[in-house]
């Protein structure tokens, strides 16, 4: 029997989303918060602005491409972009989770598109991409954060492509080096792996999408929260700090602290190289555990956010799906109790399992000291019930 380990993680907070603050966060990152007045007022438009341009900086947007911030976090924006584009041709949607399969169920029975092929595949794979038609316009999650999976590259979207690319980039933006030029649509949320606080979503364009935007009407009518163009042309003051609706200028100034740390410890690079050492420190310990494995099959689709773990066991694999259910919630239950980690249960659609969020804001030595913990854990809930 595992010893209980004497340490515990200096923060637990493991949480898939809302995740972690930046290392040192308290309220008093708040303090500067335009409050009470306009969010039209200059004072507030110009903070606007400022998330839009360091988001911009961090992230390496080409010049040309427009960055938003619009209402209700990455779904707002991923919503907001296939209202307003598609169906002006043919659309392939990539689901192997519950996420991108969402955004299926919206193409075809809320959009009611009828020319769409969909590339599906379970939880721990991803659909066979070389099948993917560029012809068309193609909706896909980078980083599956349900599943742990994700896309291992750009190389496999056509740069001759003649349909838009949409992509939903929460839980990879900020973590992931993102191609641009195989992008044309990009959302994610501020909630993710800079650890703000959820409210608003990120909607970033290409050239190309706006031209979409500019010279196709849907079929349906828009809620105005959706509506970017004002007489066939792109409404510019979105991509400005004008935003459509009232924004939260709390969440703003939180949003504006996590960019501010980003470029502090050394932008994009050092928040990638703050992830994928996390992801590390798991993946040593998975190698030599026997209990579990990742739930991603290939090596090069696992994500260093989203770190998805099934449980392997071959007593727990011998379990009904009831029976595997109650194991995983005594498990995160016990860890939960002894304060060593918080909220790290598989999502209630996927298998049974761990997920544990590794992204920037989380530090490596929390994984190394929670490694121990979940070893103990699993000893007390499988002595019990075996």
């Amino acid at each position: 029997m595992t010893t209980k380990p004497a340490a515990k993680p200096l923060d637990p907070r493991f949480s898939s989303g809302p995740c972690a603050k930046r290392p040192g966060w308290t309220l008093d990152a708040l303090s500067d918060a335009a409050l009470g007045i306009s969010h039209r007022a200059k004072l507030g438009k110009a903070k606007l602005k400022e998330a839009i341009d360091r988001t911009a900086a961090i992230l390496r947007v080409p010049a040309d491409y427009k960055v938003g911030i619009v209402p209700a976090s990455d779904t707002g924006a991923f919503e907001m972009a296939m209202w307003t584009m598609l169906g002006a041709r043919g659309v392939d949607v990539l689901a192997w989770e519950s996420f991108g399969d969402g955004w299926k169920t919206d193409i075809l029975k809320q959009l009611k598109l009828t020319d769409v092929r969909s590339l599906n595949a379970p939880y721990g794979a991803l659909p066979a991409l070389g099948q993917v038609d560029f012809t068309r316009d193609v909706v896909f999650t980078w980083n599956g954060t349900t599943s742990g999976v994700r896309v291992p590259n750009g190389d496999w979207i056509a740069a001759d492509r003649e349909g838009l690319t949409f992509c939903d980039a929460t839980s990879a933006a900020f973590a992931m080096d993102l191609p641009w030029d195989k992008l044309d649509v990009v959302t994610f949320s501020w909630q993710k792996v800079l650890g703000s606080e959820g409210q608003h979503g990120m909607l970033i364009l290409s050239p190309r999408a706006v031209a979409r935007l500019e010279s196709y009407t849907p079929a349906w009518p828009l809620p105005k929260i959706f509506r970017m163009t004002k007489g066939g042309k792109l409404i510019d003051g979105i991509f400005k700090g004008e935003t459509i609706n009232t924004p939260s200028m709390l969440a703003l100034e939180d949003y504006l602290d996590a960019l501010k740390w980003a470029e502090q410890i050394g932008g994009l690079d050092a928040l990638i190289a703050r992830t994928e050492g996390n992801f590390a420190a798991l993946a040593d310990w998975v190698a030599k555990t026997l209990w579990v494995d990742f739930l991603a099959t290939d090596a090069d689709t696992r994500s260093p956010t989203s770190i998805c773990l099934t449980i392997v066991d071959p007593w727990f694999q011998g379990l009904d799906a009831a029976g595997q259910a109650k194991v995983q919630k005594d498990l995160t239950g016990l860890l939960d109790a002894e304060g060593a980690a918080l909220d790290i249960g598989a999502y209630r659609d996927a298998p049974a399992g761990l997920r544990i969020w590794g992204g920037a804001t989380v530090e490596r030595a929390n994984i190394e000291a929670l490694l121990p913990w979940l070893d103990w854990a699993w000893d007390q809930v499988k002595a019990k019930a075996a």
